[in-house]
């Protein structure tokens, strides 16, 4: 068994995430994290809100509040909203935390040590009307390159080219539209160019990666060069330099190494400051990162640069810092990007669903559903109204929750409890054989990224159940009640084996399907918000944590004679009404 880290992409708290935003970094690491526990691994899922940043001060200015206040507001929404979508992080925290300040300081002077960080004069984007440094990815307009006219200040998202605001033809603030100036001012680049070698080598041992990941990242490494780290702004991380005190950290550069210092946050929690050396250090040990594909360069170059660097391992040499030496990400796991009703994503424009609003009338698990079975795993997916109608009665309702329902229903009418069993038939051992064998092939296939296809099998053996009971026709049985008991207790305990198989996908209905099996205590452990001291002197904060204690991924036996009362349904069936007022809406 391994020290598994989930490294889930920290997202940004500058307003509330919407559904588009968890198809892509949240649910994912979730069911990832869930399942790899239950198969006994050791796993460590962390992450936080990103607070730094141009854009945290724009957004505090749009609604008169100083930075902090903004962040303070937006870490607790994204909290609670996480929370209720079950995810099971150890630790979701901030990277306004002294523990995070520390950590970046740390990394950036063993950078500077081993020669990795060098210092330019740059032509800086400034916004003409506040004055203010405009971050890169703010500056938007035709790609030098390529020629496609919405290239970001940092990459086209075209060609993939790595670019800086001043390259841009035509560029234009996308706060505000106008213009930015240019001006010359130094700062710290981390030097990019020096690791192409050790990058390359790297990625031609990845295997299993999804192949758009890994090509993507090939073709960039042979163009890499020094990289801004730092910027004239008042919000972020200090840098720990004389006469660099109006300068802070560039958030690209703080964030990535937020899922160090998470780790390192966690162990300081726990009671053992040095327990995050296991997923970081130990000979056992494997990374995942998970995100959205818009980030993919992020965690498939520019982390594993500042991992190599800090280690000593570039072109430049040098040793690895007070930390120790620090592991290379195992695997970045990148989502493709949800639409709404076919167009993208745009807070600004509206056609947004916030997790909020829609928690608020639906339930957590028919999003986590909709997101496993027909979410962006390697293909652009659109979310429509009338598909989520669809998943959620058709095959939630009608498939998974009318086989608990109904079977459970007619176990408690006609004997109170779960009934003991008789000689099983070939039918009977075959549905059963279905619901065993499937473990391995789920697994299996969450284990390798592939949900779509897991959840699939998953719902492959409840359509099987809903055949055998429909042959077996129980209710029909009345004059036999041995076979009739025969039949249910076979029904229930394959019911119980899709529990176990649902559970990283549909944690909240595992749990009561469980109960309504008459299980005790909690089947599938949910995470909670703690209200925890900083741990270096400054003000409380929430996080999202737990005490996780997850069953074994195998089929656990039913006990005759647990008693059973009449269920109540683990799903809601939606009006068709529900389409037409989501499209009203989103229109206004």
């Amino acid at each position: 068994m391994s020290h598994v880290l989930a490294a889930v992409a920290w997202p940004y708290a500058n307003g509330p995430r919407h559904i588009g935003h968890v198809s892509g970094f949240g649910i994912p690491s979730d069911v990832f994290s869930r399942y790899m526990r239950m198969a006994g691994h050791d796993v460590l899922m962390v992450s936080g809100t990103d607070e730094h940043g141009t854009p945290i001060q724009v957004q505090a200015d749009e609604e008169g509040l100083t930075p902090r206040e903004a962040v303070d507001k937006y870490n607790r929404v994204i909290v609670e909203d996480l929370h209720a979508l079950g995810l099971s992080y150890d630790l979701f925290t901030r990277t306004t935390t002294g523990n995070h300040y520390a950590v970046v300081q740390e990394l950036f002077n063993a950078l500077d040590a081993n020669g990795y960080i060098v210092s330019q004069v740059a032509m800086a984007a400034i916004s003409p009307s506040t004055g203010r440094g405009l971050p890169d990815r703010y500056v938007e307009g035709t790609c030098p390159i390529c020629g496609y006219g919405s290239a970001r200040g940092d990459q086209c998202d075209n060609c993939g080219n790595q670019l800086d605001p001043v390259d841009l033809i035509n560029p234009k603030s996308k706060i505000n539209g106008e213009t930015p100036e240019f001006r010359e001012t130094e700062h710290y680049f981390l030097d990019l160019s020096a690791f192409a070698d050790a990058l390359g080598q790297w990625l031609d041992t990845r295997e299993g990666w999804r192949p758009n990941v890994l090509k993507f990242s090939k073709n960039l490494v042979e163009d890499l060069r020094p990289r801004a780290i730092t910027r004239d702004l008042e919000w972020g991380v200090p840098i720990p330099r004389e006469g660099w005190d109006t300068k802070r950290f560039y958030v690209w550069f703080d964030a990535v190494i937020g899922y160090l210092s998470a780790s390192i946050e966690w162990a300081r929690r726990s009671g053992d400051p040095e327990a995050w050396r296991q997923w970081w250090q130990g000979a056992d040990k494997k990374a995942y990162y998970f995100m959205g594909k818009d980030n993919i360069v992020f965690h498939s170059l520019i982390w594993p640069a500042i991992l190599l660097g800090y280690d000593g391992k570039g072109d430049k040499g040098g040793k690895p810092g007070e930390l120790g030496e620090l592991g290379l990400p195992t695997e970045v796991v990148s989502s493709e990007f949800l639409t709404m009703e076919g167009r993208k994503f745009s807070s600004s424009r509206k056609i947004v669903i916030y997790v909020r609003d829609f928690l608020e009338r639906y339930d957590a698990d028919a999003l986590r559903y909709f997101i496993a079975v027909a979410g962006p795993e390697t293909n652009d997916t659109d979310f429509t109204w009338t598909e989520f109608l669809r998943r959620n009665n058709d095959e939630l309702v009608a498939g998974w929750g009318n086989l608990v329902n109904r079977s459970v229903s007619m176990a408690a009418k006609n004997f109170g409890a779960v009934p003991t069993p008789g000689e099983l038939t070939a039918d009977d051992e075959a549905v059963l054989a279905v619901a065993r064998d499937a473990f391995a092939t789920v697994g299996s296939l969450i284990e390798h990224h592939k949900q779509k296809a897991a959840i699939g099998e998953a719902m492959r053996v409840v359509a099987e159940a809903n055949r055998y009971l429909s042959d077996q026709a129980p209710w029909k049985l009345k004059e036999d009640k041995d076979r009739m008991a025969t039949v249910l207790y076979v029904a229930l305990q394959v019911i119980n084996d899709c529990k176990t198989l649902l559970s990283p996908f549909l944690p909240h209905s595992s749990q009561q399907v469980h109960a309504l099996l008459g299980g005790e205590g909690v089947f599938a452990p949910m995470p909670e918000i703690r209200v925890v001291p900083d741990l270096d002197g400054g003000p409380d904060y929430p996080v999202l944590t737990g005490d996780y204690a997850f069953p074994a991924w195998a089929s656990a036996p039913l006990t005759a004679g647990v008693p059973l009362t009449a269920p109540t349904p683990i799903f809601k069936k939606l009006d068709p009404s529900v389409v037409d007022e989501e499209l009203a809406r989103l229109a206004g």
